[in-house]
């Protein structure tokens, strides 16, 4: 029987939860969480959204969504050569993703990653965006993120990123 995370856990955007005990194993994402997200959030310069156990409480994961720009350049040249020859191109930021370590092993990277995939193509059709962007902190985030399709950027191998039109076509619902 495969697990079902969306009957165990629920996605909600940053308000007053308690983020003290959440721990991915990776000190500059657990500092992120506590101290910095709610700044963020207040500033409007990321939306951070929450993972968390429906009958605990206690957060799971959680991941940022912020809009942001591409020089159309650094683009691979066979998405660059599709679009406008604008010098820059709408995107959309998946910036932090990352799961405690209490709750890895059952899929909930793969969860977070389809809800901000989804968030960020409904977003688009009010907010032009024409891929989500994402920088892999290592080797084994970057193998995570092709094996969903993701596309490295030709001269910045551990950035990534994955067309909307691409995203539109996989069944998120």
């Amino acid at each position: 029987m495969k697990f079902d995370a969306q009957s165990a856990y629920r996605i909600e955007a940053l308000s007053g939860q308690d983020r003290s005990s959440f721990d991915c194993g990776i000190e500059e994402l657990n500092r992120y969480l506590r101290q910095q997200a709610g700044q963020d959030s207040r500033k409007g310069v990321a939306v951070p959204f929450l993972l968390v156990h429906r009958q605990t409480n206690v957060i799971a994961g959680f991941y940022t969504l912020s809009n942001t720009a591409v020089e159309l350049t650094a683009l691979p040249e066979s998405l660059a050569k599709k679009l406008p020859r604008y010098p820059i191109v709408p995107a959309t930021l998946l910036g932090r993703l990352a799961v405690d370590v209490r709750h890895r092993g059952v899929g909930l990277g793969e969860f977070l990653l389809l809800d901000a995939l989804s968030r960020s193509l409904a977003a688009s059709s009010e907010v032009a965006s024409f891929a989500v962007v994402v920088d892999a902190k290592d080797q084994s985030a970057r193998g995570f993120y092709l094996k969903f399709g993701f596309l490295p950027f030709p001269e910045s191998p551990n950035r990534l990123l994955l067309p909307m039109q691409t995203i539109s076509a996989m069944a998120l619902q």
